[in-house]
């Protein structure tokens, strides 16, 4: 994280209401892959946050990876990358 320019970015997506500090920010973004990945685990897909790049990283078991840096985007790569339709609330 730099200090001098508060990397990440200020908040700008709804899910990041309220983080104030960059720290906050930062520790959300992990959060949010870490979860995603668990929910990601039966599909073969996996999640990855490392902070510094601008966005999640979504990868298949085979390699196939796409970063998504719009929060909006996350369902629909999931879709591609899986191959078929999902929906996160039918668990």
């Amino acid at each position: 994280m730099c200090n001098a320019c508060g990397y990440p970015a200020r908040a700008g997506h709804w899910t990041d209401a309220g983080l104030d500090s960059p720290h906050d920010r930062l520790r959300a973004r992990f959060r949010r892959a870490e979860v995603l990945a668990r929910v990601l685990r039966p599909l073969g897909l996996t999640a990855h946050d490392d902070g510094v790049t601008d966005g999640m990283v979504l990868s298949t078991l085979s390699g196939a990876s796409v970063i998504v840096t719009d929060p909006a985007q996350i369902w629909a790569t999931i879709e591609r990358l899986a191959g078929r339709a999902y929906d996160p609330l039918a668990g």
